[in-house]
């Protein structure tokens, strides 16, 4: 066991406790990152207060790169020295879903409540989301790793684990959007963002974006939204079905944990669209919608975790697409932090206007 510094949720709601912990060596098929940089999602922050339930003590941090410092056995992806971005994705390989082409759905448990982190004095501490990225160093399952080039910034490189491949993956792989369809994007923070210049990748003919505030829009149109609706208005559905041509949207992006958000998406939608749910509202909340209407107008609402992404594919593609200029990440950044300003950067994130706040590790 080696001590390390890591973040550490005792209570829901509470701030976190900079504090140390104690991580075991990578064993069969695990590989231990050094972390650089950690960014915050909001999906770390509803765990963090309850809205999911969950074990506790936990250490959450999910959208990590590094250089990997140690690996264990029957480990051949990577090696030590490299650079990788480390994801939640932890698939087995073997189950229906996975032998099914969609890892992100594996459905081979893991035990957070039993990997390789425990307290101080080695009591129990949950690896949430099989990651546990708050911290220094993580030990992971090397499925979860992808090698990328040493030239890219790890804080950069970090966006890639979580928020751009469900962004743009939920473009691409879920909605499979084809050039030429139109796209609402409802929320445009930092999923939203990468959804928007997925749709745009894509071939997009009208990308709208939805937002409660101006200052998003002005973001999402730098991301390459063709338009920008207040969802403030009394009926935004209808600004967005101007702006597409007096037609509703091939595909609905709903990006936010947001009810309201849900319960307008097909409003937006056109005959045989599909809205893909990306955003994640606590667990005892429930939207309502008319099925008739689904069913009348050949229409489909469809669930998409991380984007569907298989990251050994889709991963490359995307660093490629950014060294190429085309995929925007360095301007996704709104604040680097270190790990003992992670209270502060969560405040901030929750505020509303940050992009993606980064925690930042010096060695």
């Amino acid at each position: 066991m080696q001590t390390i510094k890591a973040a550490v949720c005792h209570e829901f709601g509470a701030p976190l406790v900079v504090e140390d912990i104690q991580l075991r060596a990578p064993e069969f098929g695990e590989v231990e990152v050094t972390l650089d940089a950690v960014a915050i999602c909001h999906s770390d922050i509803s765990y963090a207060s309850g809205a999911w339930g969950g074990s506790l003590p936990a250490v959450y941090g999910h959208e990590a790169a590094g250089i990997v410092s140690a690996v264990g056995d029957h480990v051949s992806s990577v090696a030590v020295g490299d650079s990788v971005v480390v994801t939640l994705i932890r698939s087995c390989g073997t189950c229906p879903t996975c032998a099914g082409g969609k890892p992100t759905g594996c459905e081979t448990p893991y035990d957070g409540d039993h990997g390789p982190i425990r307290t101080s004095d080695g009591g129990k501490l949950h690896q949430a989301m099989a990651c546990g990225g708050f911290a220094e160093k993580v030990v992971v399952d090397q499925k979860q790793l992808v090698k990328i080039s040493d030239k890219i910034a790890k804080d950069v490189a970090s966006l890639i684990a979580c928020g751009v491949i469900t962004g743009v993956g939920a473009v691409v792989n879920s909605a499979g959007l084809r050039a030429g369809q139109d796209v609402v994007v409802i929320g445009a923070g930092g999923v939203g963002l990468n959804a928007i210049q997925g749709a745009r990748i894509a071939g997009a003919r009208r990308i709208v974006a939805v937002d409660m505030s101006e200052e998003k829009l002005e973001d999402a149109r730098a991301f390459g939204a063709t338009d920008g609706v207040l969802a403030t208005l009394d009926a935004p559905w209808r600004a967005a079905y101007k702006a597409l041509g007096g037609k509703g949207a091939d595909a609905v992006i709903v990006t936010v944990g947001a009810i309201p958000a849900y319960e307008q998406a097909l409003r937006h939608l056109g005959a045989g669209g599909k809205v893909i749910m990306v955003g994640m509202p606590h667990s005892d909340a429930f939207a309502k919608y008319e099925p008739v209407v689904l069913a009348a107008l050949g229409q489909g609402m469809v669930g998409s975790k991380m984007g569907d992404v298989v990251i050994q594919r889709d991963i490359p593609w995307m660093v490629d697409l950014y060294e190429q200029g085309r995929l925007q990440l360095d301007s996704l950044i709104s604040g680097r932090w270190s790990l003992d300003q992670i209270n502060e950067a969560i405040e901030d994130t929750k505020g509303g206007k940050a992009r993606r706040n980064v925690i930042v590790f010096k060695r």
